[in-house]
């Protein structure tokens, strides 16, 4: 039967037999030159299309003379390299000359200078300089592969090997370029997109680079738009390929999972996540993002459950101590949750997460100094990583150093300009530097992005208040009031008894007394306002018999003032404060 013509983006998906052929064929490839990780992608996602019948199988690879004459020598120095042992695959591949032979000799030899250094990192896990360990072998590879690459001598493979020396020697203008060759060289080895994806910072550097026309483009769109936190375009992208056909993906489902985790859609991430873990039990890879999500759910059972679960599947994997440190963090055992965290940095120094987390566990020991390193390391693995620019920003915080955690929290709030958590902290900050237009501004914008932990009006309406401008602050415990039972959570009884006291007092001042009235019997409702709120009721009945009357002159305030609609937000409409529905 045809396949439907499907096309994502502009790529033609129409003839999904053609694709699965590519994939099973580049993940052979990939395999013979040690390239797991892009082999594996390659399988998994085949692994989602139809089965094809032995006649459309792909053939094998041609081979031609200097594949014949390096056979031995390739076959020999394999074995030793899948058993990691790239000294001795590199030793038995020098003078081979085929492509394949040429890219395993290459590739030992970087893999050994990077085992050399990790092993070297991990002997002094700690407050490491960057750039203080190296891999040695980097140099000697780039005037190697940079001779051949003048010659027009380097295939796919090749390339994308040179890019990943150019990118580890910190050279990133020529590795993206490099990388870009071995896109169109090869589009369909997907390590080379991989690469790109980590070396571009912004959508206006996207839009710069000359890409190929595949179907494989389709895919780094997609982890492209996830990585720089534009989620809207890598759910469309990701619903458009699972329309092409490719619904059995797990890659693709795991990646959608991913994407709800990181604009905080909590409830739909953890369910996507259940349901890949039925589709695919042994997984291990992004199981320590759904630990966060049950983290973040205080989930203590599932989380228990999950994490015995991977140490059965393989104790040392990266995910595995990440999960495990996460459940001991959610115990408040913090030393054993950092213990985990370092565990996984001696299997993957580069490994992002556990630095992050291994931040954040010792900001909650209260070891700044520890936490500010982790969180560097962090950065210096990924420059995009918002929670460990926000980790600096609250470590600064702590140290009283509040022209620094602006800095950091700035970058932060330029990874997640709709994060409310960023607009707020960067409020605070503002604050504190008296910066108080700026603060103005930045707790406004959280609310109109959607304030998650509901606290932007509030402070808004404190710092109105501070500067006596009363009408604001009555409108913005209004709004904060309104907002707090129209969406029935159990709210913080402090700050609703705050906005009510306020309003109370603000409206005996207009001599409003039944809206006063109404505010102090709601501040009868708090322990903190009783006696307060008792007072004010007092007063009013007092004031009502000696015949003062209602003031028509002031009315209660409805409109969000123009000053707080600086950041092109509309001016929102709101309605009187109906204080028979709000009940504590």
């Amino acid at each position: 039967m045809a396949a439907a013509v499907v096309t994502a983006g502009g790529s033609d998906f129409s003839d999904l037999r053609e694709i699965k052929k590519q994939l099973l064929s580049v993940a052979e490839r990939s395999r013979e030159r040690g390239l797991q990780h892009s082999g594996k992608w390659a399988a998994e996602l085949a692994f989602a299309l139809e089965p094809l019948p032995l006649s459309e199988l792909p053939p094998p690879p041609v081979l031609t003379e200097e594949d014949a004459r390096d056979l031995d020598a390739y076959t020999l120095a394999k074995s030793y390299f899948d058993l990691k042992e790239y000294d001795r695959a590199a030793y038995f591949l020098q003078g081979c000359k085929s492509q394949k032979a040429y890219f395993l000799y290459m590739y030992s030899r970087y893999l050994s200078g990077e085992k050399k250094k990790d092993d070297e990192t991990v002997d002094s896990l700690g407050p490491l300089e960057k750039g203080q360990v190296k891999n040695e072998a980097l140099r000697e590879l780039r005037v190697e592969l940079s001779k051949k690459h003048k010659a027009q001598e380097l295939d796919g493979f090749g390339l994308y090997l040179y890019g990943v020396v150019l990118r580890k020697l910190d050279l990133v203008k020529e590795a993206i370029d490099v990388f870009v060759e071995a896109a169109h060289a090869l589009p369909l080895h997907w390590g080379a997109w991989l690469e790109l994806c980590n070396l571009i910072t912004d959508k206006e550097m996207l839009k710069f680079l000359s890409l190929p026309d595949t179907w494989m483009k389709e895919f780094f769109l997609a982890h492209i738009y996830t990585e720089l936190q534009l989620i809207e375009e890598a759910l469309q992208k990701y619903q458009s390929l699972i329309d092409a056909g490719f619904s059995k993906s797990t890659y693709i489902i795991s990646q959608i999972a991913v994407a709800y985790h990181n604009i905080r859609d909590i409830d739909k991430a953890l369910s996507i996540f259940n349901e890949l873990r039925k589709q695919d039990p042994y997984r291990i890879e992004n199981m320590d993002t759904f630990s966060n999500l049950l983290y973040v759910r205080s989930m203590k059972p599932e989380l228990s459950y999950l994490a015995h679960n991977l140490c059965e599947i393989d104790k040392y994997r990266v995910e595995t101590c990440c999960v495990i440190g996460n459940y001991y963090s959610l115990r408040s055992q913090h030393e054993k949750a950092a213990l985990y965290f370092q565990r996984a940095l001696k299997l993957n120094p580069r490994y992002l997460g556990a630095w992050t987390l291994m931040g954040h566990e010792y900001m909650e020991m209260k070891n700044t100094s520890a936490a500010i390193q982790a969180y560097r390391h962090a950065i210096e693995v990924n420059k995009r990583d918002y929670r460990a620019w926000y980790g600096l920003g609250q470590t600064y915080e702590i140290l009283k150093m509040p022209f620094y955690c602006l800095y950091y929290y700035r970058r932060a709030h330029q990874l997640r300009p709709n994060d409310s958590r960023m607009l707020v902290a960067l409020g605070e900050c503002y604050e504190k530097l008296n910066q108080l237009v700026e603060a103005k501004k930045c707790y406004w914008r959280a609310y109109a992005v959607g304030d998650v932990e509901k606290m932007a009006l509030v402070k808004l309406a404190k710092l109105h208040e501070q500067l006596n401008e009363s009408e604001q602050a009555a409108q913005c415990y209004i709004k904060y009031i309104q907002d707090i039972y129209s969406c029935g959570e159990v709210v913080e009884h402090l700050e609703v008894s705050t906005a009510f006291r306020y309003l109370a007092q603000y409206y005996f001042k207009c001599k409003l007394w039944d809206e006063a009235s109404a505010c102090a019997q709601k501040c009868c409702a708090f322990n903190d306002t009783r006696e307060e709120g008792k007072a004010l009721l007092r007063q009013i009945l007092q004031l009502r018999n000696q015949g003062e009357t209602s003031s028509t002159d002031v009315a209660a305030p409805f409109f969000l003032p123009a000053s707080l609609s600086a950041s092109n937000t509309p001016t929102r409409r709101v309605s009187p404060l109906n204080l028979s529905s709000v009940t504590p």
